[in-house]
C-alpha cells in the first residue's frame, strides 16, 4: 500500500508541474527540409539547449514529436497548440504546406483547450480537455482516424471518430488512442503492415491478380484492440512501427515490427497482436508512476525501484538486446520523464538532464565543446541543477521543458533562436544563420538527381532509422530497409552496425565516383565508414 500511495503522490506532483508549465528549450537540427535526407548541407544546428523566440516566457506544459518526426508540437497551459518544422503533408495544421521555423499557433484549434498531442512521420493528433481528438497531415493509410482515407492530405484539423480520449501516441504512419471507455481502452488506426495496429493481421493484398506487388489496406476508422478488451491500458508509446503499452496492473505489452529485438520477446518475429513481455511480471511489474518510451529501433521503461530497462538496438555497434535488461548507468536516479528519438535518448532525473546515443545534429545538447555522440548516458552540463518537467525526441532534435523556479538568471544566459517567419521560407534568412539555409537549398537542388540515381545501390545496407528522399523515407519508416539490413548483416556481426553511419560519408562520394562500379563505391564507402566510426571512441 505504501508503494501505491507514493506512486499516486508522484503522479499528482507531475500533474501540478504540467499545469504550471515551464520554459521550452530546443537542441538539434533546424534545417527541416533536409533532415535525414541525403541531399544538401545540413547546417544551422543548435548544439546547445536554446530558447525559441516565440515561446520565451510562455508556460509550456507538454511537448510532442516522434522518432520519425521532423516537426514539433508544443502545448501551453492555456491549451493553445503551437507547431513548427517540416510541413510537406500539412502536418502543422495551418491549412497549407509551408514550412515554419518559428512555433506558430494553430488558429483552427483556438476554440479548444488542447491537453495532449502526438506526432508521426507526417501527421499530428491532438486531444482536447473534453475528450475529443483532432488530427491533420498525411492520411494515406488512414492514420488520422477520420473514418476515410480518400483525402490523402488534411492540412487543417479534422475530427477523429472516437470519444472520451485521454491521450494519444503516433508511430510513423499509425496512431494509438487511450480512452476511458470500458472494454475499449486502446484503439488504433493507420498502416497495419507489421501488425502494429494489434488486430491480428497486416491486411496485406496483391494490387492486381497478375501482379506480385503487395499493398496494405488502410484502416481509417479507430478500432479497439480485441485481445486487450479486458484490460485497462494506462500508458502507451510508439516507435516507427511498433507499440509498447502498460495496463493498470503494471504488465507490459508490445506488438508490431520485431526487428532488432525491439519487442523484448527474445526473438525478431513480428507480433500482430499484443504480447506480454515476460520480464515484467510477478515481483517486477511497473509502478503507477513508471516511464515508458519507444524509439525507432528500441524500447524502454522504468520498473521496480525506478530501474530503467531497455531492449532492441541500443547502439550502432555490438549485439542487440533481445529482451529487457537494466541500464546500470542510471541505477539510483529518480527518472521522471524520458523519450527516445531515432537513435538517441533524453531523460529528466532529479535535478539533471541526461542524454546519450548516436547523434548527427547536436540533439544531445552537449554544446560546442562537448562530444557529438555518446555510447553511455552523460549529463547535459548546461542544464545541470534545473528541474526538468518534460522531454521529447524527434528525428534529429530534442525538446526539454524546465521549471523556471530559481533558474531565471541561468535561462537568461541561454541563446535565443529567432528562426524565419513563414513568409520568409524561400527568401533570405535572418541574421542568425545568414547563408546556411540558402546554400542548403541550392545544394539540395543540385545533388537531388544524383542522389536518386545512387539511392538504390546504397540504400540496401542502410539501417531502418535513416531516410533519404520521400520514397525512401516511406520504405524506411515501414521497416523494409531495416529488415534487409538486419538480415544481410547478421552473418558478419560487426558489419551490421556500420550501416548506421552511412549518411555521414555520402556527401564525400558524389562527383568523383559516378563512373565506377557499385562494388568500387561500396568498398570506398566502407573504408570511409571505418575511419569515421573510430572517432567518437577517441573523444
Amino acid at each position: 500500500m505504501a508503494a501505491v500511495s507514493e506512486g499516486k503522490m508522484v503522479e499528482e506532483e507531475k500533474k501540478l508541474e504540467e499545469e504550471k508549465g515551464g520554459e521550452l528549450l530546443f537542441c538539434g537540427a533546424t534545417c527541416w527540409d533536409v533532415i535525414g535526407r541525403k541531399k544538401g548541407a545540413q547546417e544551422g544546428n543548435l548544439i546547445s539547449p536554446t530558447r525559441l523566440r516565440p515561446l520565451v516566457g510562455v508556460d509550456i506544459r507538454f511537448v510532442a514529436s516522434g522518432c520519425a518526426s521532423c516537426h514539433c508540437v508544443a502545448l501551453d497551459v492555456q491549451g493553445r497548440c503551437y507547431t513548427w518544422g517540416r510541413n510537406e503533408k500539412g502536418q502543422l495544421g495551418h491549412g497549407d504546406a509551408i514550412q515554419r521555423d518559428r512555433p506558430t499557433v494553430v488558429s483552427e484549434l483556438s476554440k479548444y483547450k488542447i491537453i495532449k498531442a502526438g506526432a508521426g512521420k507526417s501527421h499530428t493528433v491532438v486531444v482536447t480537455d473534453e475528450g475529443q481528438s483532432l488530427a491533420f497531415g498525411w492520411n494515406k493509410h488512414g492514420q488520422l482516424g477520420s473514418g476515410s482515407a480518400k483525402t490523402e492530405i488534411e492540412s487543417s484539423p479534422v475530427r477523429c471518430h472516437l470519444s472520451d480520449v485521454k491521450t494519444t501516441a503516433c508511430g510513423a504512419d499509425f496512431t494509438v488512442w487511450l480512452t476511458s471507455v470500458e472494454g475499449a481502452s486502446i484503439l488504433t488506426a493507420g498502416l497495419p503492415q507489421y501488425g502494429q495496429l494489434g488486430h491480428g493481421t497486416d491486411n496485406e493484398y496483391n494490387t492486381k491478380d497478375s501482379s506480385v506487388r503487395l499493398a496494405y489496406e488502410a484502416q481509417p476508422r479507430p478500432r479497439a484492440i480485441a485481445s486487450l478488451s479486458g484490460e485497462t491500458i494506462v500508458k502507451v508509446a510508439c516507435g516507427s512501427n511498433h507499440t509498447v503499452a502498460v495496463n493498470s496492473s503494471g504488465h507490459v505489452y508490445t506488438w508490431g515490427f520485431g526487428g532488432y529485438g525491439r519487442l523484448g520477446h527474445r526473438e525478431q518475429k513480428d507480433e500482430w497482436v499484443p504480447r506480454r513481455v515476460d520480464v515484467f511480471q510477478r515481483q517486477n511489474v511497473l509502478p503507477s508512476d513508471a516511464v515508458i518510451s519507444a524509439g525507432s529501433v528500441n524500447s524502454s521503461c522504468t520498473a521496480g525501484g525506478g530501474q530503467l530497462y531497455m531492449w532492441g538496438k541500443i547502439k550502432n555497434t555490438g549485439d542487440d538486446w533481445m529482451y529487457p535488461k537494466p541500464l546500470m548507468d542510471l541505477s539510483g536516479w529518480n527518472i521522471r520523464c524520458m523519450d527516445s528519438g531515432n537513435m538517441h535518448h533524453f531523460v529528466g532525473a532529479d535535478n539533471s538532464c541526461i542524454s546519450w546515443g548516436h547523434a548527427q545534429y547536436g540533439e544531445l545538447g552537449y554544446g560546442p565543446n562537448g562530444q557529438k555522440s555518446s555510447a553511455i548516458p552523460k549529463k547535459v552540463d548546461i542544464l545541470e541543477g534545473m528541474h526538468v518537467i518534460g522531454v521529447t525526441c524527434g528525428m534529429g532534435h530534442s525538446m526539454v521543458i524546465v521549471d523556471r523556479t530559481n533558474v531565471g538568471e541561468r535561462l537568461d544566459e541561454l541563446d535565443i533562436y529567432d528562426g524565419k517567419a513563414s513568409g520568409e521560407v524561400s527568401e533570405e534568412p535572418e541574421s542568425k544563420t545568414p547563408v546556411v539555409k540558402q546554400n542548403m537549398k541550392r545544394s539540395a537542388a543540385t545533388v537531388s538527381d544524383n542522389s536518386k540515381k545512387r539511392k538504390k545501390s546504397k540504400n540496401n545496407s542502410d539501417s531502418e532509422e535513416e531516410m533519404s528522399d520521400e520514397e525512401s523515407e516511406e520504405e524506411q519508416a515501414n521497416g523494409k530497409l531495416g529488415q534487409k539490413g538486419k538480415r544481410a548483416g547478421k552473418g558478419s556481426g560487426k558489419g551490421r552496425g556500420k550501416g548506421g553511419k552511412k549518411s555521414e560519408t555520402v556527401d564525400k562520394g558524389p562527383g568523383r565516383g559516378q563512373g565506377r562500379s557499385s562494388s568500387a563505391k561500396s568498398a570506398r564507402s566502407s573504408q570511409a565508414k571505418t575511419v569515421k566510426r573510430g572517432r567518437p571512441r577517441k573523444a
